[in-house]
């Protein structure tokens, strides 16, 4: 217990094991919070130490740089110390012997060992045992680190406790012999029993084995306010009740202290506080940003990526043109035309490309993809902004010719502001792993993985948790959570929801029961729930993994997931591939499979003509059930309306189907037929808004728009697009005046200039990326143009691949009763495993 002595008492003491919202639904603090406490209380120095996991290392080390405080990384590793005599323990027994180990990383050796130990927990992870090491292993890599005993939670702690006094000095020697200088015998002062048991026998052993003590407080929350809000949020992880009482509990006292507090506790013990100091002026290392970086793609000595680059892309493009010109039937004079126009493109973009560094990138994409097609696994025409890019379509990375369409290389990589480009690629749902897999062989399962996601307690999750916690009944929870608005694209807090609803702050005022649910649930929204990892993003490093961030497995995955949040993996330096899985790409897949089968005719899908009366005979009546995207009833009856003729119809509709710009469906519809007149905002735009009759639909015309009227350069223009996108007032305003500078050369006036801005300002919130929107009305052209020729092969195919969905197959079946195809029950002698066609006649 500390004395009431305070002439040597030390003023200053550094917090080392702090819990953020990273110890999963054990930590109730967020990191930005406890940086922000820390500095109140004038700490020059501060520790993280979550429970199993580094997920937090970057962000909080780059916070504590904004502010000015020392981050010192740690992490409460569970280790197994083979405490277990019996030959085959039960799962429940290994997980019960399990010891926790606080270990602080003292250099960059020490870091990329604790990486490398919180990687092996996860990575070698057995079902129902908590991730963790053994003590073989943790011997190996101990090097660079700082070790604590634990307290009373550690395995030094457990012997005292089992009255294993003699066990309890061997580990410590053990571990004295392992860390040398750098272990600690831990003091903690929560106000248990076990700690006034261990205690003396601590200190005992400090003095007989002449090793240094320290001081900790265990923190789990940031004030003692918080205190019952932790202890539900642990009910919650443990679906456990707060009225139980056998269960594992912190106690009131494991708060952020301020010095003073702290002090004044340890006051009888003034070196075990000068060692938090010590241990923070040992901790000489941090988690950095890294520039993007991606693997060699290829180890061959003197190999050039952007040599490469330019071999593969010019061929490819050769090739794509080929292809376009047989299929255009283009005359020999318009084919020279068209070559040079291509091809002085393709330098363009390659000689941006080349110079920002990203060949590899553009190289590694290509193969993964040409791998892919190869292997006759259906891949998406293009997806996202990198459909504009004529280097992509000549690497068969997208299969839409960006200059037919009028897409802006510039949109996907701008040479005006440095960032990574971002390819999204669309694979057959069913066989996306196999492309995994074969990138994972390529580079090494060391350098690839997925990336993790955090589940948060968000406004109705939390309400809904805390009030089973409180075990209040479900009716009442549920009534108050239906309280709150749902919104998809953002989520409504729950200050905002209390802020809007009346309901809801009648109910909080009324009733001590709902106040008391909300108060908790106001203090543990936004914090981290669970961990998982993201349906499509994959990382590939430049080396194994574990060198750069500590690795996470979900149970029973195959393939491990970096430790860091998209955004912290992407500051690390690590460069994000999307592998998404889209189920339209199996259908037409199927579907021509279908028909080489039923008709003999084999269809290149990829290569057909855009310009199909009969597909879009069929669209214009509004026949689309199952087409890509526009099978809704509402984008039925705008078919209808709209007498679609041509894709950039579709592409306008798929565009401009969306909350705000439907507004202009009317306009664009009417002057497509005639009935209203077409007005542009300047002559000079009319090539731009010609296609769709005048009405501003798309980013890029946006783009084309400032490059025309005031003399942005493309990439000036995606910066002008961006800005109107965030509608801040000092970025708007310096737009604004130079998009009026520019316009004057155009002998535009002010006033005329500012309405125009005005104008494409209020039309840039709602403009859709006509680069994505061209490729998914490739896909309903594709899937409408089968339906329109292949009807009974479509249907097959879309049936089955709703096997499991009858009321998709429902709807599939009418669908061909409607149109006269008759649908025949099962029969024994004749039927298949899946839907087939019988007795087709060509």
């Amino acid at each position: 217990m500390p004395n009431n002595q305070t002439s040597n008492l030390p003023s200053k003491y550094i917090p080392l094991r702090n819990h953020s919202t990273y110890s999963l639904c054990q930590g109730a603090i967020k990191i930005t919070d406890l940086i922000e406490k820390a500095k109140s209380y004038e700490i020059p120095a501060l520790g993280i130490c979550d429970s199993q996991n580094l997920f937090g290392a970057l962000e909080f080390s780059l916070t504590c740089k904004k502010s000015g405080i020392q981050p010192i990384l740690g992490c409460e590793l569970l280790v197994d110390f083979n405490l277990l005599e019996q030959k085959n323990p039960s799962h429940l027994d290994i997980q019960n012997s399990l010891c926790p180990l606080p270990l602080f990383a003292l250099n960059e050796e020490g870091y990329k060992n604790l990486m490398y130990l919180v990687s092996q927990s996860f990575l070698n992870r057995q079902n129902t045992i908590t991730p963790h090491v053994n003590f073989n292993l943790l011997t190996k890599k101990s090097t660079g680190i700082i070790c604590l005993s634990g307290g009373v939670e550690g395995v030094i702690g457990k012997m005292i406790i089992q009255n294993q006094d003699k066990n309890a000095e061997k580990i410590c020697e053990e571990l004295a012999k392992i860390f040398k200088d750098n272990f600690y015998l831990e003091i903690t002062r929560h106000g248990t029993k076990n700690e006034e048991k261990c205690e003396p026998k601590f200190l005992e052993l400090a003095q007989k084995k002449s090793l240094p003590i320290v001081a900790t407080n265990n923190v789990f929350f940031i004030d003692q306010e918080m205190f019952e809000a932790q202890d539900i949020l642990s009910c919650i992880y443990d679906g456990l009740l707060i009225s139980e009482t056998n269960r594992k509990k912190n106690t009131p006292q494991q708060y952020l202290k301020n010095p003073q507090e702290f002090c004044e506790l340890f006051s009888d013990l003034p070196e075990a506080i000068n060692n938090t100091i010590l241990i923070a002026k040992k901790s000489l290392t941090m988690a950095f940003e890294r520039p993007p970086t991606l693997p060699k793609f290829s180890n061959e000595i003197g190999f050039d990526e952007a040599q490469e680059l330019k071999k593969q892309a010019q061929d490819g493009l050769n090739i794509r043109l080929k292809q376009k010109f047989i299929l255009e039937e283009t005359s020999q004079t318009q084919q020279e035309i068209l070559n040079q126009q291509y091809f002085d493109r393709l330098d363009y973009e390659l000689s941006i490309i080349i110079r920002m560094n990203f060949s590899g990138y553009f190289l590694i994409v290509s193969d993964f993809i040409k791998w892919a097609k190869n292997q006759e696994i259906p891949v998406g025409p293009g997806r996202g902004s990198g459909a504009g890019s004529v280097v992509a379509w000549a690497l068969k990375i997208t299969d839409l010719d960006p200059i037919r369409f009028g897409l802006l290389f510039e949109r996907f990589l701008n040479p005006d502001r440095v960032s990574m480009p971002d390819f999204d690629i669309d694979f057959c749902q069913t066989r996306r792993d196999e492309v995994i897999d074969y990138v994972q062989k390529k580079y090494g399962s060391d350098y690839v993985a997925q990336i993790i996601t955090f589940g948060k307690l968000q406004a109705r999750a939390v309400l809904k948790d805390v009030g089973r916690v409180l075990n209040m009944p479900y009716s009442q929870v549920d009534r108050i959570c239906k309280l709150i608005p749902f919104n998809a694209v953002e989520a409504v807090t729950l200050e905002k929801a209390i802020e809007m609803d009346k309901d809801l702050q009648q109910a909080i005022k009324e009733d001590p029961q709902i106040t008391k649910l909300v108060d908790i649930g106001l203090k543990l929204e936004g914090l981290n729930r669970h961990a998982s990892t993201h349906a499509a993003g994959v990382v590939i490093g430049d080396k194994p993994l574990h060198e750069i961030c500590a690795l996470y497995n979900d149970q029973g995955s195959s393939m491990p997931a970096v430790g860091y949040s998209m955004k912290y993996a992407e500051s690390a330096g690590l460069v994000k591939f999307d592998f998404l899985g889209l189920k339209t790409l199996t259908t037409i897949f199927d579907t021509v499979k279908l028909v080489a089968k039923t008709r003999n005719l084999i269809i290149d899908i990829n290569n057909i003509r855009l310009n199909d009366q009969h597909t879009f005979k069929m669209l214009a009546s509004g026949d689309s059930v199952g087409v890509f995207q526009i099978e809704s009833s509402g984008m039925r009856s705008v078919l209808r309306q709209m007498r679609a003729d041509k894709i950039e119809d579709i592409i306008a509709l798929i565009s401009l189907y969306r909350p705000g710009p439907m507004d202009n469906i009317p306009t664009y519809i009417k002057r497509k037929h005639g009935e209203e007149k077409i007005d542009y905002p300047h002559p000079l735009l009319e090539s731009v808004l010609k296609e769709t009759y005048g009405v501003i639909v798309y980013q890029e015309q946006v783009m084309e728009i400032a490059k025309i009227l005031a003399g942005y350069s493309l990439g000036g223009a995606d910066l002008l697009r961006r800005a109107m996108g965030k509608k801040i007032k000092e970025e708007m305003d310096q737009q604004r005046s130079i998009f009026v500078a520019g316009a004057k050369k155009n002998n535009i006036d002010d006033v005329q200039a500012n309405e125009i801005f005005d104008l494409v300002d209020k039309f840039a919130g709602y403009g859709f990326n006509k680069s994505h929107a061209a490729a998914y009305a490739m896909i309903s052209y594709q899937t409408a143009y089968l339906k329109a020729h292949f009807l009974e092969e479509f249907l097959t195919a879309s049936i089955n691949l709703e096997i499991d969905n009858t009321d998709k197959i429902n709807i599939f079946l009418q669908e061909a009763k409607s149109h006269g195809i008759p649908v025949l029950p099962p029969d024994v002698n004749k039927s298949e495993a899946y839907f087939a066609i019988e007795n087709y006649n060509c």
